[in-house]
C-alpha cells in the first residue's frame, strides 16, 4: 500500500513524512524535484505482545510505503501551480493524505496570504476534478472511435460508467462520493483517477488547538467527511520534536501537552479504515507476523497473501482470535472452550485472527 502526502507549499508535508518516517530531508530537496518515500512499520500492540509470549527469532510488522509528493509549484501571483508533472505522481498512489495549513508563521507566510481551510482544500479538490473529466473526455472520445470501427462489446460497456462519471465531475462531485458499484470501481482503476482516490485531510493545527480540534472537525463534518473522505488533526511542530525521542519520552512528552496518539498512529487508524483494510497474525518459534489484507478476504485468500502454495493446496485453516488467545493463555485452553476452531476455504477473516494454514 502507498500513501502520498500532499499540500499546498509551507502547509507542512515534509515536515509530516520527516515524522511519520523518521527521517530528515535536506530543505533544498523539492526545488530539485526529488521524491521522497520511505517504507514504516505499521505499529500494534497486539503484535508485540505476541512477541513476547513465543519469543521468536524474528517479528515482522506489516508495512506501508509513504511517498511525499513533490512537484507542486509556487506561481507568480502566490498560487499553486499544478503541473502534470506533480499530477502524474499523485496518480500512482493508492490514498492521498492532503495536509492543510492551521498554523500561523510570519517568517513562512501561507502562498495564499491567508489561513482558509475549505480554500485550500478546495483547491486541491477542483484541480483533481479537472484533470479527470479531462482524462475521461479523452477515453470517451476514443472509444466511441474504435467502437465505429470494430464494434468491440466490451468497449460498449466503457461507455455508461464513463459518462456516468461526467456528470458526477461537471457538478464538481469528486468521484470517491459518487454511487458507483465494485464493478464500475474496478473498470476506472486503470485510468488512476485523482478524484476516485481514497483522502485522508491532516489537519496541521498549532499547540494552541490542543483539545480544540472539534471546531474544525464540525466543519468538516458538514462539508466534507464522507465514506471515502476522512480526517485527523496532528502539530508538526510537536511532532516533529516527538519523532526525535525514545519511545518513553515521546510517552511522557505527548501526555505532559496532553496529546492522546501520535500522527503515525490516527495516520494508520484512518488509512486501514479507508482502504478497507485490516491485520491477522501467524505465530511460531521462527516468526511472529502481520499480514495486511483487504476486509472480506476468505482464508484461502488470506493464506495466498503468506505464500501461492498455500493458496493453490488449501484444505483448512486452524483459527483462533486474538483476543481469545490472549483470555485462554495458550491454544490448548481456546481449543478446550472452543475459541481454536478449524475453518474451509470460504470463511471470511476477521481482524486480528491469528491462522495456521493446513496445505497439501
Amino acid at each position: 500500500m502507498q500513501i502520498g502526502i500532499v499540500g499546498l507549499p509551507l502547509s507542512g508535508k515534509t515536515t509530516l513524512f520527516q515524522t511519520l518516517t523518521k527521517t530528515h530531508i535536506d530543505p533544498n530537496s523539492a526545488s530539485r524535484g526529488e521524491t521522497h518515500q520511505a517504507v514504516i512499520k505499521v505499529p500494534d500492540e497486539r503484535l508485540d505482545k505476541l512477541n513476547e509470549i513465543f519469543k521468536p527469532k524474528r517479528k515482522v510488522n506489516a508495512t506501508i510505503e509513504i511517498v511525499d509528493v513533490v512537484g507542486l509549484q509556487k506561481g507568480e501571483t502566490g498560487s499553486a501551480q499544478f503541473t502534470n508533472n506533480f499530477l502524474a505522481k499523485v496518480r500512482t498512489n493508492d490514498a492521498l493524505v492532503q495536509v492543510v495549513r492551521l498554523f500561523e508563521n510570519e517568517f513562512a507566510p501561507h502562498p495564499y496570504g491567508s489561513i482558509d481551510m475549505m480554500r485550500d482544500i478546495n483547491t486541491f479538490e477542483t484541480e483533481f476534478i479537472i484533470s479527470d473529466l479531462s482524462v475521461i473526455e479523452n477515453r470517451l472520445e476514443k472509444i466511441k472511435k474504435q467502437i465505429q470501427k470494430t464494434q468491440d462489446e466490451n468497449l460498449k460497456k466503457e461507455i455508461p460508467v464513463l459518462e456516468k462519471c461526467l456528470d458526477y465531475l461537471n457538478k464538481e462531485i469528486p468521484l470517491r462520493d459518487a454511487d458507483l458499484s465494485k464493478d464500475e470501481i474496478k473498470l476506472l482503476r486503470a485510468y488512476q483517477l485523482l478524484s476516485l482516490k481514497p483522502m485522508l485531510i491532516a489537519l496541521n493545527l498549532d499547540e494552541k488547538y490542543i483539545n480544540k480540534e472539534d471546531q474544525f472537525f464540525d466543519i468538516l463534518i458538514k462539508k466534507k467527511i464522507s465514506k471515502n473522505t476522512r480526517a485527523l488533526a496532528f502539530y508538526g511542530k510537536i511532532e516533529m520534536e516527538l519523532s526525535e525521542l525514545s519511545d518513553e519520552e515521546a510517552k511522557a512528552f505527548m501526555e505532559e501537552y496532553g496529546i492522546k496518539e501520535s500522527a503515525l498512529t490516527k495516520l494508520i487508524r484512518e488509512s486501514y479504515d479507508l482502504l478497507g483494510l485490516q491485520s491477522f497474525f501467524t505465530v511460531g518459534e521462527d516468526e511472529v507476523r502481520a499480514w495486511t489484507i483487504r476486509k472480506g478476504m476468505n482464508a484461502q485468500e488470506a493464506a495466498g497473501e503468506i505464500h501461492t502454495d498455500f493458496y493453490n493446496k488449501f484444505i483448512r485453516a486452524e483459527v483462533v482470535h486474538y483476543d481469545d488467545f490472549i483470555k485462554y493463555g495458550s491454544f490448548a485452553k481456546a481449543k478446550e472452550h472452543g475459541a481454536w476452531r478449524l475453518e474451509g476455504k470460504e470463511y471470511i477473516v476477521k481482524d486480528g485472527d491469528i491462522l495456521s494454514i493446513r496445505h497439501n
